[in-house]
């Protein structure tokens, strides 16, 4: 399947893409403003943009799920790694001829924005990082998490017991609780529709399975455009010291802590992370149809 069903938020919107091997879902919002390109991160998609596309008037949003996320189907197994994802988003931007002027990317969808920002032919003015995944799983989950995942990503039988047991009463409720957020009942369920899914889950599995942030972290000193790193003080899967510590070490990077919100901030209150996203992308997207240039990546 590669669009989603009734009653999925902004349906109306989703178009289905053939490109760089994969089925891509696409929602594409408003109308003829600067684009800006939002990536969800492991085991979102589209839907978790809902309540903030409603706060970014002005602009194009474009929204695709990640392959073999959401309602994307991946065309090969070896396209799940942050390069690879990178490069067939901008062989996606290239065959559409989008240009997004700013990158917006939600946890591991913020490595995803970075790393493609070197790779768009019109480089993005500005990228925003919500609640950023940009460091490696500390200690024991440095080694073990990546391996289980790499296991589980090779079974034939991984996904469809995932998608069994996120089934069960209560075990998404719960995921969703150890994120310190605390979203409403129609998020609940839509996260809980994606979890019975099992390509879904399968493609969330070969996703974390294939993850490698060395590369880029080691970079970071020479990504000089400018970077919004967004934090909930009460996020439960990235703390917020990740993303303090990525802003010191890229040069145009600004970090803001918002209190009270969790991993799935921009779910949780949308009003309060468009507050703080607005007037920075304001003043780095001015003048953005005119002069897309002189930005280093």
């Amino acid at each position: 399947m590669s669009l989603p069903p009734q009653g999925w938020p902004n349906r109306s919107a989703s178009r289905s893409i053939h490109c760089a091997l994969h089925r891509w879902h696409v929602q594409v919002l408003g109308g003829d403003g600067p684009e800006l390109l939002l990536l969800h991160g492991a085991g979102g998609a589209t839907h978790s943009w809902r309540a903030l596309a409603t706060q970014l008037q002005g602009y194009r949003l474009i929204l695709p799920d990640l392959p073999g996320q959401g309602f994307s189907r991946a065309g090969r197994r070896d396209r799940f790694g942050l390069g690879a994802m990178a490069a067939d988003l901008a062989a996606l931007c290239a065959h559409q001829g989008w240009q997004p002027a700013a990158l917006i990317g939600h946890s591991a969808g913020a490595a995803i924005a970075l790393e493609l920002a070197g790779l768009l032919p019109a480089p993005p003015r500005a990228v925003v990082g919500i609640n950023a995944a940009l460091a490696p799983f500390d200690g024991l989950a440095g080694w073990l998490f990546p391996l289980m995942a790499r296991a589980m990503a090779t079974s034939p039988f991984a996904a469809p017991a995932v998608a069994w047991m996120a089934s069960q009463p209560g075990q998404v409720d719960r995921l969703l609780a150890s994120t310190g957020s605390n979203i409403d009942a129609r998020g609940r369920a839509l996260y809980r529709a994606l979890a019975g899914r099992t390509a879904h889950v399968d493609g969330t599995l070969a996703m974390m399975a294939a993850w490698r942030l060395q590369p880029l972290i080691a970079r970071m000193p020479e990504i000089t455009l400018p970077v919004l790193l967004v934090a909930g003080a009460n996020d439960g899967a990235v703390p917020p010291r990740v993303s303090a510590a990525a802003a010191r070490r890229l040069p145009g990077a600004e970090f803001v802590q918002l209190p009270g919100l969790g991993h799935l901030a921009h779910e949780e209150d949308a009003p309060a992370v468009a507050a703080v996203l607005q007037p920075w992308l304001e003043a780095r997207l001015a003048g953005s149809a005119q002069d897309r240039g002189g930005l280093g990546v």
